[in-house]
Order: structure tokens, then sequence, then C-alpha cells
């Protein structure tokens, strides 16, 4: 029976590095270092230079999940992107990604399909359940998953948005879902939404019910209202929401999968607020040591955060062949979901 295993790990973030201190020197947030840290866990985030996308981000941990992988990008089948801050409105940033992967043009080009999934801080999970599904039915040999996010050219730094631009940070995490015959790999994903509170988490920048979908000023130039072009979040019932949903789908995870939280050897949350990761832990009596994190450094990438937190353990020696380990992860949507591999 055909199995699919993660082969290769890549992450990537740009290189300067932003902290709650810069935050409020060079970017003008009414903010302070101890609240950001105090509510959130993040220390500093990383922030993309104008002129680099999205795609770009994700092109470097995709060459270095490829080069993981032992793999050239002409051996892929299928490339899954995972963003909520695509390079354009369309085409999706799946196709910007096999361009720069040179799988457009030369000896090597190859047209595999390019699928974006848009389900936020979900996403990274939609796209592993759905590259499982391609590898076990035969459909591709190896997809290229990545998750990777370009917040900073989105965020609202006036004193009106502090609460949600001190969270986000710019990053990708990439893998390479692969085929084989040992008995490895992931065991089973499991996914969920619940869109009664779609606008809870929201950035509605258009709404495409209206004519023309952004509204025109005298000169015909379109103008958006602050409330719509940055993103809004009701955080405190994100955070009730992130607790019930994550627990839940993590159990059932496990209970299908015949697992105790005992067995599972790492377990990788979503990196959006510290406090909601350590609060899910407590409950769950997990020990610390095997629930890493990073969003102290990079704060919330959104789809980037588990690859990149993957990357980045298997990097460092923390994640290793024959361990069995947990994903879960909630975003806006709501939508939610786990995984269980053996890595």
């Amino acid at each position: 029976m055909i199995q699919a295993y993660i082969s290769g790990t890549g992450g990537y973030v740009p290189p300067e590095i932003v902290t709650n201190d810069a935050l409020v020197r060079d970017y003008g947030v009414e903010t302070s270092h101890e609240w950001i840290v105090q509510r959130t866990g993040i220390e500093a985030r990383r922030f993309a230079e104008a002129g680099v996308g999205t795609a770009d981000l994700a092109a470097h941990a995709a060459r270095e999940a490829l080069a993981d992988a032992r793999l050239a990008p002409h051996q892929l089948d299928l490339i899954l992107f995972a963003t909520l801050s695509p390079d354009y409105a369309f085409p999706g940033s799946g196709v910007l990604l096999q361009r720069a992967l040179g799988l457009t043009s030369g000896p090597d080009a190859k047209f595999i399909p390019a699928l974006d999934l848009r389900n936020q801080c979900s996403g990274f999970l939609y796209g592993l359940a759905t590259a499982n599904a391609w590898v076990r039915s035969g459909a591709a040999k190896h997809v290229l998953l990545v998750g990777a996010e370009t917040h900073s050219a989105a965020l609202d730094f006036s004193a009106r948005g502090r609460t949600v631009s001190s969270l986000f940070g710019d990053g990708a995490g990439a893998v390479i879902v692969s085929a084989t015959a040992d008995d490895r790999g992931v065991r089973g994903c499991y996914l969920g939404a619940d869109g009664s509170e779609a606008e809870t988490l929201c950035q509605r920048v258009w709404d495409i019910k209206q004519r023309p979908f952004i509204p025109l000023d005298a000169d015909g130039n379109g103008k958006v209202d602050p409330a719509h072009l940055w993103a809004h979040m009701d955080g405190r019932m994100v955070f009730k929401h992130a607790i019930t949903r994550m627990t839940e789908v993590l159990g059932r995870a496990c209970d299908d999968q015949r697992v105790a939280l005992a067995d599972i050897d790492l377990f990788f949350f979503h990196q959006a607020n510290l406090r909601i990761n350590q609060y899910l832990a407590e409950s769950l009596h997990l020990p610390a040591e095997k629930v890493p994190h990073n969003i102290e450094r990079y704060g919330n990438t959104t789809a980037a955060t588990i690859p990149l937190l993957l990357a980045e353990c298997a990097r460092d020696g923390r994640l290793r062949r024959g361990m069995k380990i947990a994903l879960t992860a909630f975003g806006s949507g709501f939508t939610w979901g786990a995984a269980i591999l053996d890595w």
C-alpha cells in the first residue's frame, strides 16, 4: 500500500528583524514590548522589504525542502500553495512559484498543476490532507506543499490596528510529501469548519456583492473604508474557539488513530499566540519539551507557522526520524485541523 510521508522540509524568513521596540520606534505603533509579550509571547517578527512578495519567500523555502528531499523541481507532480496574502488577487501564487522554480521554460519545463489554498491559519493542514490524498491515490509521487505570507504590506500600524499589527510576521515554510512503500508517514488528517463566525476574523478589503466591488470617488479612484482595508479580529472570541476546536480535533485524531497523548513525541501547534498554545498544553497536561515554539521570534506567519517550525526542529535535531508527531491549527473561517504522522 502506498503511504505519504514528508521527505523534505524547508523554511525561510526575511532578514529584517522587527522587535517590539522597533514597532514603536520605527513604525509608530502605540504599544510596548511588555504589553505585546504579556498577551502574545511575541518578542520580534520578520518583515520583507518592498518589492519582495509571497511567492518570492515561498521559493526560498521550496528550494530548501527540495534539497532536503534530494529532488529537483522537475521531479514534482503538484504544487500546493497555502496563503492569505497572495501576490495578486489573481492569478494564485502557486503558478508564480512554479515559474520561480524554473518549471515554465527550458529543458526541465514541466507544466504541473498548481493549486492555491485559502484556509488561512489552517491552510497547511488542509494542504497536507490534499497532498496525502494525491499521493496515496497514486496521482502524484512528489507534492510540494508551501505555506507563505507577506503580512507586513497589509498591517495597520496606527493606534487603531495595534492589537493586530503586533501579531503578524512574514515567512515561508515548505515540505515535500512523497510516496513510500514503508509503513510510515501521514496516518490521518482531520479537518473542520464553522462559517457562522466567518466575520470574527476577516479582512474584507473588497465586497464582490457590490457594484463596483470597490467604491469609487468622484475621480474614479477606488476608496476602501479602513474598517475593510485592514484585518479585523475579535481576539477573545478567537481565543475561546481556538482552544475548543484545537482540543476537539486533536482528540478526534488521537482517538481515530488509537494513539494516547503520551505516545506522541512532539506537538506542533499553529503559532498564533503563545498564550493560546500554553493554555492548550497545560489543559492537556503536555510536557513543555514536547511542544516546541518559535512565535517569540517570528510572530504569527499564518499558513507558514507549522512547516516553518517543522523545518526548524528537523534542522536542529529536535525532530528525528521515527518520532510520532501531532499537528494542529485553528484560524479564520473558522477553520481547523489536526494530523498524526510517523516521521
